[in-house]
């Protein structure tokens, strides 16, 4: 956090956004644990910290992918770490042309059944 807040690309940022999962260390409390008050304070005033909800995690459109990119660049043998990277730049390229998506199965009925414990009680008089 301290590489990326003092960064010269980022000097002139008023704010940095990060998009960050619920693992324990991405909050504020690890800056003070690893750095003095004052050092994590200055670190947090730059710093906009946004966590992706437990139940729709950036890990449930990472693992997807990454099946992708294994099955189709990775079938055969790879000689050489040039050639994985050639391999993925050109599939990731082609899919970002493509505007390749998730397509999400999980519909707002479903939601309603799976979190319906989430949902308030309310009772007619």
């Amino acid at each position: 956090m301290k590489w990326l807040v003092d960064h010269p690309r980022f000097a002139d940022a008023k704010r940095i956004t990060l998009v960050c999962d619920n693992l324990n260390t991405h909050c504020p409390g690890s800056l003070y644990a690893a750095f003095a008050p004052e050092e994590a304070f200055r670190l947090l005033e730059k710093l906009e910290l946004v966590f992706t909800p437990k139940h729709g995690s950036w890990l449930n459109m990472a693992e997807p992918e990454l099946s992708v990119v294994t099955r189709q660049c990775f079938a055969d043998r790879v000689g050489s770490q040039g050639e994985a990277e050639n391999r993925i730049t050109q599939w990731y390229e082609a899919r970002n042309n493509s505007q390749t998506g998730i397509n999400w199965r999980f519909t707002t009925a479903d939601a309603r059944i799976k979190l319906k414990r989430l949902y308030p009680k309310i009772e007619l008089t």
